[in-house]
Order: C-alpha cells, then sequence, then structure tokens
C-alpha cells in the first residue's frame, strides 16, 4: 500500500460524504494522527473533518475519549474493546456522523503473549448506531508500512459506512403465464342418483 492509495481513498471518502452531508473525527494511537493527515491532505476537507484525537496513551484514552479504565486494564490497549470504546467516545466528544479509531503495535518492540508486532484493530461508528470491527494482523513488515497500511484499512472501513445500507438486489421478474393457474377443487359428489329400493 502506497501513499497514492491512501490519497486517491481520502478524495473519493471526502467527496462522498459531501455529497452525503456527512462529517468525521479521528482517534488514533498508533497512527499517530496519519489518518487525520491523510484526509486533511486534500484541499477543501475542511467541510468534512471536524477533528482528531491523537491518543497515544491510556490516560490520553481516558482523559480526552472517555475509555474506561477497567477496558484498558481488562482487555489491554490494543483490543476490539478498546477501539470500540475509541470510536464511541470520538463520536459522541465531536459529535460527528462518523469516528474510526486505530490501536495496535506498530514495532519493533512492544509485543506481549498472544499480541504480536503488526496487531492493529480498528472500529468505525456512525451516529446511527452502527458500529464496524476489524482485527489484522499485518505482521512483523516494519514500523512504518504497518503504519501505512493501517491508515490505508482506516479510510477503507470509514467508506465502508459511509456508503451505508445497499439498496437490496430485486430479483428477477418471473414470466407470469398467460393462462390462469388451475384453483384446486374438492370433488364433486357422484352424481349418479341413489336407486329407491323397489316395493313388492
Amino acid at each position: 500500500m502506497s501513499g497514492s492509495d491512501a490519497r486517491a481513498l481520502s478524495r473519493s471518502l471526502l467527496d462522498l460524504c459531501r455529497m452525503r452531508k456527512l462529517t468525521i473525527a479521528t482517534a488514533e494511537s498508533c497512527t499517530g494522527g496519519l489518518v487525520a493527515g491523510a484526509l486533511t491532505d486534500i484541499p477543501g476537507s475542511s467541510d468534512v473533518i471536524d477533528r482528531g484525537f491523537v491518543t497515544y496513551s491510556n490516560e490520553a484514552k481516558r482523559a480526552m475519549l472517555g475509555v474506561k479504565a477497567s477496558t484498558l486494564s481488562t482487555f489491554g490497549a490494543v483490543s476490539k474493546e478498546t477501539a470500540t470504546a475509541m470510536a464511541i467516545g470520538a463520536l459522541e466528544k465531536a459529535g460527528v456522523d462518523l469516528a474510526v479509531s486505530i490501536t495496535g503495535i506498530a514495532g519493533p518492540g512492544g509485543a506481549t503473549p498472544g499480541k504480536p508486532v503488526g496487531l492493529v484493530h480498528f472500529a468505525v461508528a456512525s451516529r446511527d448506531g452502527k458500529i464496524l470491527h476489524r482485527e489484522f494482523r499485518f505482521g512483523a513488515i516494519g514500523r512504518t508500512t504497518v503504519r501505512q497500511r493501517s491508515v490505508v484499512e482506516a479510510l477503507r472501513m470509514l467508506m465502508e459506512l459511509a456508503r451505508g445500507p445497499q439498496a437490496p438486489v430485486k430479483p428477477p421478474r418471473q414470466t407470469m403465464s398467460r393462462l390462469r393457474p388451475r384453483v384446486a377443487r374438492t370433488p364433486r359428489r357422484s352424481a349418479v342418483k341413489r336407486r329407491r329400493p323397489s316395493r313388492t
């Protein structure tokens, strides 16, 4: 993933949000503001981008985004639960339509048992209550590459939620037969008259 990928995605996302009148906030840990930077690098982004939170420490996540201390102590900073809380916190604090969060281990250090270098959690939250979470394990591909790929994935997730629900595909129309379908009828009673017994 290159910088041109992030730039193209940023342009497409901003155009879509302008069309749908959506605003965005970002909450970033391991990317340190790179998502907000990619979006605000595009001229005219101020009508979509409201603000960006760079919450590198746990204290910043608590103070700026309202992530609970119990969430951080139980699940850790790099977790689905923390990423989700960060996205919801950014959405509520900024009062925007969409918010994205990123928290991960870019490396080269910082790995813990079960949480290797290259593990990144993403979450996107929308004003209508939708929340999307994804976990990526990029591997030890280098700090810069992990951060660059994280920016692209975050933009893709924002784009997914910004598009909104897709219209259901209509099933193809079946050719209607001109003949009227037969209606099952109950069999009629036998029309044969019962003979009366002859009188002798």
